[in-house]
């Protein structure tokens, strides 16, 4: 089975209202169904861009009034994945549950359906800058074209998280990523490409670009989208179907052959995920997972 996916680098700017937003959002959308795209992926804290907006009195909003959108951000990806007959991970979106602050990707169907998945490992700006919780479940999704797992750009950055979500069976993995240097995106990209090994598994990247000049903590963006595999001989040599063009505005298309996963895992150069030592070293199933 092949599943075409695409990847967004959004580039925040400020903008005028919601409507200049979906706009945008829309735009990404359409492009990628012109390309036949069956997922698309958004960002990491893509809806910052609504904060420079600003209030009716002309202040500055903070990340403690982005869950005011939630609502009219749902509702337009939920209307864009039906229109459009695709999945859409939109990023992820800051919404408030019981008082605390959570970053939450999410993943919209075709049908209609929405589902969740908070980031699970919280960056020190966002507990110290933004007062933000981390999740606490941890989720895959099944869909017509296999299982998928979304990890949050810091959350990639840990193996046991990742090995947890191929035991679960999820065969792609989404990375929303929001990163502000060379270091921070460095950082992502090296530690998708080593998940990708170490599990025989699909990873698609993607982060932002542009500066949003009056929101605390999103003038500096640095990113690029990737779309990431194993290393073997199936796929490229360097492990990489396609990547952006660094900091521009742009959205990058491959397909995923999902046979070939099937085949490295069984006959590959290296089977990483067959010879773990779990004689060794703590398997998946022996760590705690709320379910």
């Amino acid at each position: 089975m092949k599943i075409r996916v695409s990847a967004v680098q959004y580039h925040l700017h400020s903008i005028q209202s919601f409507e200049d937003f979906a706009a945008q959002c829309e735009h990404y959308v359409k492009t990628a169904a012109e390309y036949g795209s069956e997922f698309v992926l958004f960002p990491e804290f893509f809806t910052t861009q609504l904060l420079s907006i600003g209030s009716s009195q002309g202040t500055g909003l903070t990340i403690n009034e982005l869950p005011g959108f939630t609502e009219q951000y749902i509702t337009l990806f939920t209307r864009l994945a039906v229109v459009h007959k695709m999945h859409i991970i939109g990023g992820t979106h800051v919404i408030n549950r019981e008082d605390k602050l959570y970053n939450v990707a999410h993943l919209f169907y075709p049908d209609g359906r929405v589902e969740e998945q908070a980031k699970l490992h919280i960056t020190p700006t966002e507990v110290h800058e933004w007062n933000m919780a981390a999740g606490n479940d941890f989720n895959v999704f099944d869909t017509e074209k296999g299982r998928i797992a979304i990890l949050t750009c810091y959350d990639i950055e840990f193996p046991e998280i990742v090995r947890i979500a191929k035991a679960k069976g999820a065969d792609v993995i989404f990375c929303p990523s929001c990163t502000d240097d060379r270091h921070g995106f460095h950082r992502v990209r090296y530690t998708s490409h080593a998940r990708a090994v170490e599990n025989q598994v699909y990873v698609v990247l993607t982060g932002t670009v542009g500066s949003l000049p009056t929101v605390d903590f999103m003038r500096a963006n640095f990113g690029q989208a990737a779309i990431i595999t194993p290393n073997d001989i199936p796929f490229p040599p360097q492990g990489l179907l396609a990547e952006g063009e660094l900091n521009n505005d742009m959205l990058v298309t491959a397909d995923l052959d999902l046979s070939l996963l099937y085949e490295v895992r069984e006959k590959g150069s290296v089977t990483t995920w067959r010879d773990r030592r779990t004689d060794l070293y703590t398997d998946w199933h022996d760590i705690k997972v709320n379910r």
